[in-house]
């Protein structure tokens, strides 16, 4: 019996998927199986209940489980341990991440980190928030990147930094000229929004019944670069996090304006899973994460 055995085991748990499991492992499907029926014959035992069509544990497949994930753990903190007893920073970072702040938040850290470990290797996924947080959960990835984070008992939930919202128009409309916009005015004009699913949606559409307001987007986009192009070819105003309209602003493609008396912004946070043991290089990029930088093409 090797520590990869009790892995697959409990990445298979996790996720209740053979397929899912095999991804996570680097392994066929089919591999995931044999794996699942070596142990059952190592134990002398049945772990999954193959009557049921959902995945299910047996009792003993549920004790086999809990044992394998203190084993892991052990694992894992030893191995934490010894690099840094030897102070080695190094090893892979994995990290799912929204769109917007993958593309537009993160790069300037990402590059300070790498600078200062190049050792460290970072992949990253841009997947939509309810996949951020099934990936946390299912250990597909070490940390998660999201706004307005939501409270759950299996996610630990750092916070990162706080993202000013802005109204964003074409250069041309009426209102790229004013200073400050009043939030009630904006009934008035045609309105893109993000997909109903999508926190900043869900903030946004807040912030209008709060005002009282009833407006309801001629568009709707999943992410924040179709948002962005929709605005700029006129077809309609909209709010976004300031930090992602930064270039376009620049360029003159895009008049982004403050709101009067307020100022509405959106939490960042850093999520990884509860009691995961961190390495030193998890630490790192954590600490990395903390600090101030500014990005010289938000200046």
């Amino acid at each position: 019996m090797q520590i990869e055995n009790f892995k697959i085991f409990a990445d298979l748990v996790e996720t209740k998927s053979f397929s899912k499991a095999a991804k996570l492992n680097g392994i066929t499907q089919s591999a995931v199986s044999q794996q699942a029926r070596s142990m059952e014959r190592n134990f002398k035992t049945l772990m999954i209940d193959r009557s049921q069509k959902q995945f299910n544990l047996t009792r003993e497949g549920q004790r086999i489980y809990e044992a394998a994930k203190e084993v892991l753990h052990v694992y894992e903190k030893l191995q934490s341990e010894l690099q840094e007893m030897k102070k080695v920073i190094s090893g892979t970072i994995r990290i799912s991440t929204i769109y917007s702040i993958g593309l537009h938040e993160l790069p300037p850290y990402i590059k300070k980190f790498l600078h200062d470990y190049p050792s460290v290797n970072v992949r990253i996924e841009y997947r939509r928030s309810n996949l951020v947080y099934e990936d946390i959960l299912h250990n597909s990835v070490d940390f998660g990147l999201v706004a307005f984070p939501q409270k759950l008992r299996q996610i630990e939930t750092i916070s990162f930094r706080n993202d000013r919202l802005v109204l964003i128009t074409h250069p041309q409309h009426p209102l790229a000229k004013t200073a400050e916009v009043d939030l009630k005015t904006l009934g008035q004009y045609k309105f893109i929004g993000f997909d109903p699913d999508i926190p900043t949606r869900k903030a946004v559409d807040a912030i209008f019944r709060d005002y009282k307001l009833e407006i309801i987007p001629v568009m709707e986009f999943d992410n924040i670069e179709t948002v962005k192009r929709a605005v700029e070819i006129d077809h309609g105003i909209a709010i976004v996090p300031q930090a992602t309209v930064q270039q376009e602003i620049k360029q003159g493609t895009l008049a982004a304006i403050h709101f009067k008396g307020k100022e509405f912004s959106r939490p960042l946070a850093i999520l990884h899973r509860k009691g995961r043991v961190l390495t030193p290089a998890m630490k790192k990029f954590i600490e990395t994460l903390n600090v101030e930088i500014i990005d010289p093409h938000q200046v």
